[in-house]
Protein backbone atom coordinates (compact mmCIF):
# COMPACT_ATOMS: atom_id res chain seq x y z
CA UNK A 1 0.00 0.00 0.00
CA UNK A 2 0.96 3.51 -0.67
CA UNK A 3 0.00 7.33 -0.91
CA UNK A 4 -0.22 8.31 -4.57
CA UNK A 5 -1.29 11.81 -3.51
CA UNK A 6 -1.31 13.91 -0.75
CA UNK A 7 -3.58 17.13 -1.15
CA UNK A 8 -4.16 19.54 2.22
CA UNK A 9 -6.59 22.33 2.73
CA UNK A 10 -6.18 24.58 6.01
CA UNK A 11 -3.88 22.12 7.67
CA UNK A 12 -1.52 23.40 10.21
CA UNK A 13 0.16 25.57 8.27
CA UNK A 14 -0.88 24.99 4.79
CA UNK A 15 -3.57 27.05 3.24
CA UNK A 16 -3.49 24.78 0.44
CA UNK A 17 -0.51 22.34 -0.60
CA UNK A 18 -0.44 19.09 -3.09
CA UNK A 19 2.13 16.56 -3.02
CA UNK A 20 2.51 14.22 -5.35
CA UNK A 21 4.12 11.28 -3.94
CA UNK A 22 5.78 7.63 -5.36
CA UNK A 23 6.69 4.16 -3.99
CA UNK A 24 9.81 4.23 -2.11
CA UNK A 25 11.77 7.02 -0.33
CA UNK A 26 10.53 10.25 -0.22
CA UNK A 27 12.44 12.92 1.91
CA UNK A 28 11.34 16.23 3.35
CA UNK A 29 13.96 18.61 4.27
CA UNK A 30 14.06 22.21 5.61
CA UNK A 31 14.46 23.85 8.79
CA UNK A 32 12.19 23.46 11.66
CA UNK A 33 9.61 24.97 11.79
CA UNK A 34 8.47 24.99 7.97
CA UNK A 35 6.09 22.31 8.36
CA UNK A 36 7.82 19.10 7.05
CA UNK A 37 5.92 17.13 9.93
CA UNK A 38 2.63 18.18 8.75
CA UNK A 39 2.59 16.36 5.83
CA UNK A 40 3.35 13.24 7.55
CA UNK A 41 1.42 14.46 10.29
CA UNK A 42 -1.43 14.42 8.18
CA UNK A 43 -0.62 11.00 6.40
CA UNK A 44 -0.78 9.48 9.77
CA UNK A 45 -4.47 11.28 10.69
CA UNK A 46 -6.00 9.74 7.74
CA UNK A 47 -4.61 6.04 9.08
CA UNK A 48 -5.65 6.58 13.04
CA UNK A 49 -7.65 9.59 12.75
CA UNK A 50 -5.92 11.51 15.44
CA UNK A 51 -2.41 13.65 15.56
CA UNK A 52 0.82 12.01 17.25
CA UNK A 53 1.70 15.34 18.40
CA UNK A 54 -1.68 16.81 19.73
CA UNK A 55 -4.94 15.24 21.41
CA UNK A 56 -7.54 16.88 20.13
CA UNK A 57 -8.45 18.73 16.64
CA UNK A 58 -8.61 22.47 17.21
CA UNK A 59 -4.64 22.39 16.48
CA UNK A 60 -4.94 21.15 13.62
CA UNK A 61 -7.07 23.69 11.81
CA UNK A 62 -5.11 26.53 10.39
CA UNK A 63 -5.74 29.86 12.25
CA UNK A 64 -8.42 31.63 11.06
CA UNK A 65 -9.60 28.71 9.32
CA UNK A 66 -13.32 27.18 10.11
CA UNK A 67 -12.06 23.65 8.88
CA UNK A 68 -8.99 21.60 7.39
CA UNK A 69 -9.33 18.66 4.72
CA UNK A 70 -7.06 16.17 4.77
CA UNK A 71 -7.46 14.50 0.81
CA UNK A 72 -5.09 10.98 -0.28
CA UNK A 73 -5.20 9.23 -3.21
CA UNK A 74 -4.20 5.67 -1.67
CA UNK A 75 -3.03 2.43 -4.19
CA UNK A 76 -3.57 -0.90 -2.99
CA UNK A 77 -2.58 -3.75 -5.05
CA UNK A 78 -4.63 -2.70 -8.03
CA UNK A 79 -7.07 -1.08 -6.39
CA UNK A 80 -6.75 3.20 -6.21
CA UNK A 81 -9.18 5.15 -3.90
CA UNK A 82 -9.77 8.17 -2.97
CA UNK A 83 -10.17 8.83 0.99
CA UNK A 84 -10.81 12.34 2.63
CA UNK A 85 -11.46 13.87 6.06
CA UNK A 86 -12.95 16.97 7.17
CA UNK A 87 -12.25 18.06 10.33
CA UNK A 88 -14.27 20.59 12.28
CA UNK A 89 -13.36 21.68 15.70
CA UNK A 90 -16.22 21.66 18.12
CA UNK A 91 -18.14 19.56 15.56
CA UNK A 92 -18.92 16.49 13.82
CA UNK A 93 -15.78 15.75 11.59
CA UNK A 94 -16.84 14.25 8.22
CA UNK A 95 -15.44 12.05 5.92
CA UNK A 96 -15.54 10.49 1.86
CA UNK A 97 -14.45 7.54 0.23
CA UNK A 98 -13.71 8.21 -3.31
CA UNK A 99 -16.00 11.60 -3.44
CA UNK A 100 -19.43 10.77 -3.43
CA UNK A 101 -19.81 8.25 -0.76
CA UNK A 102 -19.90 10.10 2.35
CA UNK A 103 -19.19 7.62 5.59
CA UNK A 104 -18.66 8.03 9.19
CA UNK A 105 -14.70 8.71 9.97
CA UNK A 106 -14.02 5.70 11.55
CA UNK A 107 -15.57 3.79 8.38
CA UNK A 108 -12.01 5.01 6.75
CA UNK A 109 -9.69 3.06 9.03
CA UNK A 110 -7.53 0.32 6.77
CA UNK A 111 -7.80 2.32 3.55
CA UNK A 112 -4.67 4.12 4.72
CA UNK A 113 -2.04 2.79 7.61
CA UNK A 114 0.93 3.60 8.87
CA UNK A 115 3.47 2.74 11.57
CA UNK A 116 4.98 6.13 12.76
CA UNK A 117 8.33 6.83 14.15
CA UNK A 118 8.68 10.16 15.90
CA UNK A 119 11.05 11.64 18.92
CA UNK A 120 7.46 11.49 20.81
CA UNK A 121 8.30 7.70 21.22
CA UNK A 122 10.63 7.67 23.77
CA UNK A 123 7.30 8.38 26.24
CA UNK A 124 6.17 4.25 25.18
CA UNK A 125 8.82 3.64 27.43
CA UNK A 126 9.73 6.30 29.67
CA UNK A 127 5.79 7.84 29.88
CA UNK A 128 2.85 7.36 31.47
CA UNK A 129 0.19 3.95 31.14
CA UNK A 130 -1.57 6.27 28.80
CA UNK A 131 1.22 6.31 25.93
CA UNK A 132 1.16 2.57 26.10
CA UNK A 133 -2.23 2.19 25.90
CA UNK A 134 -2.64 4.19 23.09
CA UNK A 135 -0.07 2.19 20.88
CA UNK A 136 -1.87 -0.66 21.96
CA UNK A 137 -5.09 0.02 20.42
CA UNK A 138 -4.38 2.13 17.50
CA UNK A 139 -1.94 -1.14 16.97
CA UNK A 140 -5.01 -3.16 17.07
CA UNK A 141 -7.86 -0.98 15.82
CA UNK A 142 -4.67 -0.84 12.20
CA UNK A 143 -4.93 -5.02 12.62
CA UNK A 144 -9.06 -4.95 12.90
CA UNK A 145 -10.83 -1.39 11.56
CA UNK A 146 -14.27 -2.96 13.34
CA UNK A 147 -12.23 -2.48 16.91
CA UNK A 148 -12.73 1.58 16.02
CA UNK A 149 -15.96 1.03 17.09
CA UNK A 150 -15.40 -1.23 20.56
CA UNK A 151 -13.11 1.76 22.12
CA UNK A 152 -15.86 4.31 21.35
CA UNK A 153 -18.19 2.19 23.05
CA UNK A 154 -15.88 0.85 25.77
CA UNK A 155 -15.55 4.88 26.18
CA UNK A 156 -19.60 6.21 26.12
CA UNK A 157 -20.18 3.29 28.92
CA UNK A 158 -17.05 4.74 31.30
CA UNK A 159 -18.20 8.03 30.83
CA UNK A 160 -22.03 7.30 31.47
CA UNK A 161 -20.42 4.86 34.58
CA UNK A 162 -18.20 8.04 35.63
CA UNK A 163 -20.81 10.16 35.92
CA UNK A 164 -23.04 8.00 38.20
CA UNK A 165 -19.91 7.35 40.18
CA UNK A 166 -19.34 11.17 40.84
CA UNK A 167 -22.95 12.06 41.36
CA UNK A 168 -23.10 9.34 43.98
CA UNK A 169 -19.64 10.18 45.61
CA UNK A 170 -20.89 13.82 45.99
CA UNK A 171 -24.16 12.73 47.36
CA UNK A 172 -22.40 10.89 50.08
CA UNK A 173 -19.81 13.55 51.23
CA UNK A 174 -22.46 15.75 51.05
CA UNK A 175 -25.07 14.42 53.30
CA UNK A 176 -27.60 13.98 50.76
CA UNK A 177 -30.06 11.15 49.97
CA UNK A 178 -28.87 7.79 49.58
CA UNK A 179 -28.81 7.42 45.70
CA UNK A 180 -30.26 4.28 43.64
CA UNK A 181 -27.56 2.56 42.29
CA UNK A 182 -29.31 -0.38 40.93
CA UNK A 183 -28.54 1.00 37.25
CA UNK A 184 -24.66 0.46 38.14
CA UNK A 185 -25.12 -3.09 37.17
CA UNK A 186 -25.81 -2.83 33.47
CA UNK A 187 -23.25 -0.30 33.37
CA UNK A 188 -21.28 -2.62 34.90
CA UNK A 189 -21.99 -5.39 31.97
CA UNK A 190 -21.69 -3.38 29.47
CA UNK A 191 -18.75 -1.86 30.64
CA UNK A 192 -17.29 -5.65 31.21
CA UNK A 193 -18.89 -6.72 27.53
CA UNK A 194 -16.98 -3.96 25.47
CA UNK A 195 -13.71 -4.46 28.09
CA UNK A 196 -13.48 -8.03 27.65
CA UNK A 197 -13.57 -7.16 23.50
CA UNK A 198 -10.87 -4.90 23.86
CA UNK A 199 -8.61 -6.69 26.50
CA UNK A 200 -9.00 -9.79 24.46
CA UNK A 201 -7.35 -8.10 20.74
CA UNK A 202 -4.76 -6.62 23.41
CA UNK A 203 -3.55 -9.81 24.62
CA UNK A 204 -3.87 -11.53 21.35
CA UNK A 205 -1.37 -8.76 19.94
CA UNK A 206 0.99 -8.93 22.82
CA UNK A 207 1.39 -12.28 22.15
CA UNK A 208 2.05 -11.52 18.31
CA UNK A 209 4.68 -9.09 19.09
CA UNK A 210 6.70 -10.76 21.70
CA UNK A 211 8.71 -12.46 19.58
CA UNK A 212 9.11 -9.68 16.38
CA UNK A 213 10.30 -6.99 19.61
CA UNK A 214 12.94 -8.87 20.74
CA UNK A 215 14.13 -9.88 16.70
CA UNK A 216 14.55 -6.00 16.15
CA UNK A 217 15.88 -5.12 19.25
CA UNK A 218 18.52 -7.58 18.43
CA UNK A 219 19.05 -6.40 15.34
CA UNK A 220 19.13 -2.79 16.33
CA UNK A 221 21.14 -3.87 20.06
CA UNK A 222 22.71 -7.03 19.35
CA UNK A 223 23.26 -8.67 22.39
CA UNK A 224 21.42 -6.30 24.68
CA UNK A 225 18.40 -8.39 25.41
CA UNK A 226 16.17 -10.31 25.46
CA UNK A 227 12.91 -8.22 26.16
CA UNK A 228 9.45 -8.88 28.23
CA UNK A 229 6.31 -7.22 26.99
CA UNK A 230 3.81 -8.09 30.44
CA UNK A 231 0.23 -6.60 30.52
CA UNK A 232 -0.43 -5.60 33.70
CA UNK A 233 -4.43 -5.37 34.19
CA UNK A 234 -6.45 -3.77 37.03
CA UNK A 235 -8.86 -6.61 37.12
CA UNK A 236 -6.01 -9.02 38.98
CA UNK A 237 -4.41 -11.93 38.67
CA UNK A 238 -7.52 -13.54 37.45
CA UNK A 239 -7.72 -11.93 34.20
CA UNK A 240 -4.25 -14.49 33.37
CA UNK A 241 -6.24 -17.89 33.92
CA UNK A 242 -8.93 -16.26 31.55
CA UNK A 243 -8.68 -17.81 27.91
CA UNK A 244 -10.97 -16.59 25.93
CA UNK A 245 -14.04 -13.42 25.55
CA UNK A 246 -16.67 -15.02 28.01
CA UNK A 247 -14.09 -15.60 30.48
CA UNK A 248 -12.07 -12.17 30.53
CA UNK A 249 -16.18 -10.63 30.33
CA UNK A 250 -16.41 -12.42 34.21
CA UNK A 251 -13.15 -11.72 35.39
CA UNK A 252 -14.20 -7.94 34.66
CA UNK A 253 -17.69 -8.51 36.23
CA UNK A 254 -16.36 -9.83 39.38
CA UNK A 255 -13.61 -7.35 39.50
CA UNK A 256 -15.91 -4.04 38.93
CA UNK A 257 -18.79 -5.36 41.73
CA UNK A 258 -14.90 -6.02 43.86
CA UNK A 259 -14.14 -2.37 43.22
CA UNK A 260 -17.70 -0.90 43.82
CA UNK A 261 -17.77 0.15 47.38
CA UNK A 262 -13.84 1.83 46.71
CA UNK A 263 -15.50 3.26 43.44
CA UNK A 264 -18.56 4.85 44.82
CA UNK A 265 -16.07 6.54 47.45
CA UNK A 266 -13.76 7.92 45.07
CA UNK A 267 -16.34 8.54 42.38
CA UNK A 268 -14.44 6.98 39.50
CA UNK A 269 -14.21 3.94 37.59
CA UNK A 270 -11.28 1.48 38.79
CA UNK A 271 -11.33 -1.53 37.17
CA UNK A 272 -10.98 -2.04 32.99
CA UNK A 273 -8.90 -1.50 30.42
CA UNK A 274 -8.48 2.40 30.89
CA UNK A 275 -6.53 1.46 33.91
CA UNK A 276 -4.03 -1.16 32.53
CA UNK A 277 -1.00 -0.97 31.49
CA UNK A 278 1.77 -2.93 29.70
CA UNK A 279 5.29 -3.38 31.51
CA UNK A 280 8.16 -3.43 29.20
CA UNK A 281 11.53 -5.40 30.52
CA UNK A 282 14.58 -5.28 29.18
CA UNK A 283 16.61 -8.38 30.88
CA UNK A 284 14.66 -8.90 33.98
CA UNK A 285 13.99 -5.45 34.97
CA UNK A 286 11.40 -2.71 33.93
CA UNK A 287 12.90 -0.54 31.08
CA UNK A 288 11.37 2.11 32.54
CA UNK A 289 13.95 3.42 35.43
CA UNK A 290 16.21 1.30 34.76
CA UNK A 291 17.17 1.40 30.52
CA UNK A 292 19.60 4.18 29.23
CA UNK A 293 18.42 6.83 27.06
CA UNK A 294 20.19 4.55 24.15
CA UNK A 295 18.35 1.29 25.13
CA UNK A 296 14.88 2.99 25.98
CA UNK A 297 14.99 4.74 21.88
CA UNK A 298 16.15 1.04 20.51
CA UNK A 299 13.05 -0.31 22.54
CA UNK A 300 10.95 2.27 21.09
CA UNK A 301 12.07 1.77 17.67
CA UNK A 302 12.00 -2.00 17.57
CA UNK A 303 8.03 -1.64 19.25
CA UNK A 304 7.48 -0.17 15.91
CA UNK A 305 9.55 -2.81 13.60
CA UNK A 306 7.69 -5.07 15.23
CA UNK A 307 4.38 -3.47 14.56
CA UNK A 308 5.53 -2.49 10.51
CA UNK A 309 6.31 -6.34 10.40
CA UNK A 310 3.47 -7.93 11.80
CA UNK A 311 1.11 -5.24 9.67
CA UNK A 312 3.01 -6.43 7.05
CA UNK A 313 2.79 -9.63 7.32
CA UNK A 314 -0.74 -10.07 7.66
CA UNK A 315 -1.43 -8.43 4.23
CA UNK A 316 -1.14 -5.00 3.72
CA UNK A 317 1.86 -3.45 4.18
CA UNK A 318 1.44 -0.11 5.76
CA UNK A 319 3.49 3.54 5.12
CA UNK A 320 6.58 3.77 7.42
CA UNK A 321 6.86 7.47 8.93
CA UNK A 322 9.95 8.53 10.18
CA UNK A 323 9.49 12.02 11.81
CA UNK A 324 12.94 13.32 12.49
CA UNK A 325 14.48 10.36 14.06
CA UNK A 326 17.60 10.04 12.84
CA UNK A 327 18.95 13.29 14.13
CA UNK A 328 17.97 11.61 17.26
CA UNK A 329 20.32 8.12 17.20
CA UNK A 330 23.96 7.57 17.58
CA UNK A 331 25.32 6.89 13.88
CA UNK A 332 25.39 2.98 14.64
CA UNK A 333 21.19 2.97 15.23
CA UNK A 334 20.66 5.54 12.65
CA UNK A 335 22.25 3.40 9.91
CA UNK A 336 20.57 -0.14 11.40
CA UNK A 337 17.35 1.50 11.22
CA UNK A 338 18.10 2.84 7.92
CA UNK A 339 19.21 0.04 6.37
CA UNK A 340 16.06 -2.16 8.27
CA UNK A 341 12.94 0.44 6.58
CA UNK A 342 14.97 0.85 3.67
CA UNK A 343 12.92 -1.89 1.79
CA UNK A 344 9.51 -1.11 2.72
CA UNK A 345 7.27 -0.16 0.02
CA UNK A 346 6.98 3.33 1.09
CA UNK A 347 8.46 5.32 3.48
CA UNK A 348 8.28 8.93 4.77
CA UNK A 349 11.34 10.84 6.32
CA UNK A 350 11.52 14.09 7.89
CA UNK A 351 15.47 16.07 8.45
CA UNK A 352 16.68 19.12 9.11
CA UNK A 353 19.03 18.82 6.63
CA UNK A 354 20.19 16.20 3.55
CA UNK A 355 22.83 15.25 5.81
CA UNK A 356 20.46 13.46 8.48
CA UNK A 357 19.18 11.19 6.13
CA UNK A 358 20.84 8.13 5.70
CA UNK A 359 22.39 7.19 2.42
CA UNK A 360 20.81 4.19 2.10
CA UNK A 361 17.76 5.78 1.74
CA UNK A 362 17.56 6.72 -1.74
CA UNK A 363 14.37 8.53 -3.15
CA UNK A 364 12.70 11.76 -3.96
CA UNK A 365 13.44 15.14 -1.61
CA UNK A 366 11.14 18.06 -1.17
CA UNK A 367 12.59 21.05 0.19
CA UNK A 368 10.21 22.69 2.44
CA UNK A 369 10.60 26.02 3.63
CA UNK A 370 7.99 29.13 4.00
CA UNK A 371 4.73 26.88 3.47
CA UNK A 372 6.47 25.80 0.26
CA UNK A 373 6.89 21.92 -0.83
CA UNK A 374 8.98 21.43 -3.82
CA UNK A 375 10.93 18.69 -5.13
CA UNK A 376 14.73 18.73 -5.32
CA UNK A 377 15.61 17.55 -8.91
CA UNK A 378 18.64 15.35 -8.54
Amino acid sequence: MHVLHLSLADFRSYARVEVPLDPGVTAFVGPNGQGKTNLVEAVGYLATLGSHRVSSDAPLVRMGADRAIVRAAVVQGERQQLVELELNPGKANRARINRSSQVRPRDVLGIVRTVLFAPEDLALVKGDPGERRRFLDELITARSPRMAGVRADYDRVLKQRNTLLKTAALARRHGGRQMDLSTLDVWDQHLARAGAELLAQRLDLIAALRPLADKAYEQLAPGGGPLGLEYRGSAGEAMAAASNREELYGVLLTALGEARKNEIERGVTLVGPHRDDLLLKLGQLPAKGYASHGESWSYALALRLASYELLRTEGNEPVLVLDDVFAELDARRRERLAELVAPGEQVLVTAAVDDDVPGVLVGARYAVSGGLVEKVER
